[in-house]
């Protein structure tokens, strides 16, 4: 995928930051700074993390639309208004780059967050061999820079698992992809040995599908799902250089009741934690 988990929710590229998020950031944060707010203080009002305030500012994530709505209340009218212009040349830019920095900036403040992936591990679960293997045979090639920068972003973003013990993950993966060998035995070792590792997070369901699975409701392809603050599922999909983020209640609707299916026909947490021990020890 390209996310990152967005530039790779399970494994693409992430975009370069583009000027018009770095816009929006600026003028967010001299209007944040012209009302005598730090951001520490600022999070707090508009009710996002002084992380998540850093990286909009940074250009790194998308803004979401409750951030126009609460800067109303903290930061004036005017100031709203002029966040709203900046917003304008964003939403109009509907490129892989604004969904995917749209769909991580909500992964971020997710209170769940769901995934099925048949193509490749996803990008939360990756470890840095898998990681460097998949850049590895990216297409077209990646510069060594541009690989290095990629390996670092998906590694900091996988500290979502442990800076968010109360968001609850689960993730169902396909057996085939670790039969696959990614990378080849050295690879494949230190990927079990990292989702046998995660797997025991407290805040971590790890399923797998098995090879043989007569019923399986996994046929339309990957899928991921985040439940908001208020309680709101989105979905998001992506692949071969498109992505989609899906908030249509009636069609993420439709992957809940997917996933849901899936989640009783994979292998159960345990089963799945037994499986990848007797893959680990026939290495």
């Amino acid at each position: 995928m390209v996310s990152d988990n967005g530039g790779a929710v399970g494994g693409g590229c992430e975009p370069e930051l583009s000027e018009s998020l770095r816009t929006f950031g600026a003028v967010l944060k001299a209007l944040r700074e012209e009302a005598g707010l730090t951001q520490e203080q600022f999070a707090p009002l508009v009710r996002y993390s002084p992380a998540y305030i850093a990286k909009i500012e940074q250009g790194k994530r998308f803004p979401p639309r409750e951030l126009l709505k609460r800067s109303d209340e903290v930061l004036g009218a005017v100031a709203a208004r002029v966040l709203e212009a900046a917003a304008k040349s964003l939403t109009r830019k509907a490129g892989l780059a604004s969904w995917f920095r749209q769909w991580a900036g909500i992964e971020e403040e997710a209170i769940s967050l769901y995934a099925y992936e048949c193509r490749a591990i996803p990008g939360l679960l990756q470890p840095e061999p898998y990681i460097r293997a998949l850049f590895d045979r990216h297409l077209p090639p990646l510069t060594e820079e541009q690989a290095e920068r990629q390996v670092t972003s998906r590694l900091a973003r996988q500290q979502l698992l442990v800076e968010r013990p109360n968001t609850t993950f689960s993730f169902i993966i396909e057996q085939a992809l670790l039969e696959r060998r990614m990378g080849g035995p050295v690879v494949t070792k230190a990927l079990l040995d990292h989702l046998i590792a995660v797997g025991r997070y407290r805040n971590v369901e790890l399923q797998v599908m098995p090879l043989l699975q007569e019923e399986h409701s996994g046929f339309e392809g990957e899928m991921y799902l985040a439940e908001t603050t208020d309680h709101r599922w989105l979905g998001y999909v992506e692949g071969h250089g498109t992505s989609m983020l899906i908030s249509d209640p009636k069609a993420v609707s439709h992957m809940l009741q997917r996933y849901g299916k899936m989640r009783g026909q994979a292998l159960s947490h345990q089963a799945t934690a037994s499986l990848l021990e007797r893959m680990r020890g026939a290495l």
